[in-house]
């Protein structure tokens, strides 16, 4: 089933390129206010990973990457879900310290994506990784950052109103933190998504924490792979679409696996095959520095400062016919 719509009476606020312009200038702005905020460095990724490497990120664990052969290697590769693990071996390799870290451009592809307004098989977004140390894996760790980065995003939405008056989106910088628990306890009745969004709808601007064990339902909020993001140290970041009447996800975060929580998470989530992995093997033996990471959606983020409908507005991409007709029919532009 098709699930594009398009708001009734919506009309893009800029014309093709003035939307080109306006993409490019949140994408340097924020990677200014982003990297500077959180004392990040830029540096070069790969698309493409082998599968023996252990490296790529298996999101929920039904996805499929898309892979190829390498006759010259003599093995196969596959195109990133995300580049979670890349990263935390990339700041050993690199030799961050403490207090450092990096961030880069990940462009993937998704094939198995539902799409709709906020989804695409391709997927753009900057990846960051910074290291910290065993006293700053807490709580308060963790909401500091997310504040930095929420910051840096709303620093970047007013600049953009000055640059083009014509857009009205305004955001909040006071952010809400709740655990999927208290949601959960809160809106029993509601599905997880129906929670988000009754909850970032009354505060506008949410992080919604530990996501990936079960709740008292039996079930998970959402799905999380277990050898990345420590559940009880991470988290979504949400903001109130106005234009969609809806809440939307602009960054998945956390305080990364430590030994003692992967450990853990590879048992509960029946993944034990994974220990013999190189990079698994790095993680139980503490052989990898200790990180907080995230990736913050590229076209989402243009999507939202923009009142943009439909994340075609704001990247390129393949779309289904009836996509196309609906967009064609209420004038929304498909880059």
């Amino acid at each position: 089933m098709n699930k594009v719509w398009i708001p009734e009476g919506y009309a893009p606020t800029l014309d093709a390129y003035n939307t080109q312009k306006a993409i490019a200038y949140i994408k340097q702005t924020f990677q200014q206010e982003f990297s500077d905020a959180l004392h990040l460095k830029r540096v070069s990724a790969p698309l493409f990973v082998t599968a023996e490497s252990g490296l790529n990120d298996n999101l929920s664990g039904v996805e499929r990457p898309v892979s190829f052969d390498v006759p010259a290697v003599g093995e196969h590769a596959q195109v990133v879900h995300s580049l979670a693990k890349w990263k935390r071996l990339a700041l050993k390799r690199y030799g961050f310290t403490v207090g450092n870290g990096l961030y880069t451009d990940m462009n993937a592809i998704r094939r198995d994506e539902e799409l709709d307004n906020l989804h695409s098989i391709y997927v753009d977004q900057w990846d960051w990784e910074k290291v910290i140390t065993r006293e700053t894996r807490t709580l308060d760790y963790l909401q500091l950052i997310v504040r930095a980065i929420v910051g840096a995003i709303c620093d970047t939405c007013d600049r953009l109103r000055v640059r083009f008056p014509q857009l009205e989106t305004a955001l909040s910088r006071e952010v809400a933190f709740i655990t999927t628990q208290e949601l959960e306890d809160l809106y029993p009745d509601y599905t997880a998504k129906q929670r988000e969004d009754a909850f970032v709808k009354e505060h506008k601007t949410a992080f919604i924490m530990q996501i990936g064990g079960k709740l008292k339902s039996g079930k998970p909020h959402d799905g999380r792979a277990p050898d990345y993001d420590d559940w009880n140290l991470n988290g979504d970041i949400f903001f109130w679409n106005d234009v969609l009447g809806k809440a939307v996800e602009i960054s998945s975060m956390g305080i990364r696996v430590d030994a003692e929580s992967l450990d853990r998470q590879l048992t509960l989530s029946g993944c034990d095959d994974r220990r013999s992995l190189p990079f698994h093997k790095m993680l139980l033996s503490d052989e990898l520095p200790l990180t907080i990471g995230g990736g913050i959606g590229q076209s989402r983020l243009c999507m939202l400062m923009m009142g943009c409908a439909h994340i075609g507005e704001v990247q390129s991409s393949i779309w289904d016919a009836e996509t196309v007709r609906v967009c064609e029919a209420a004038g929304v532009r498909l880059l």
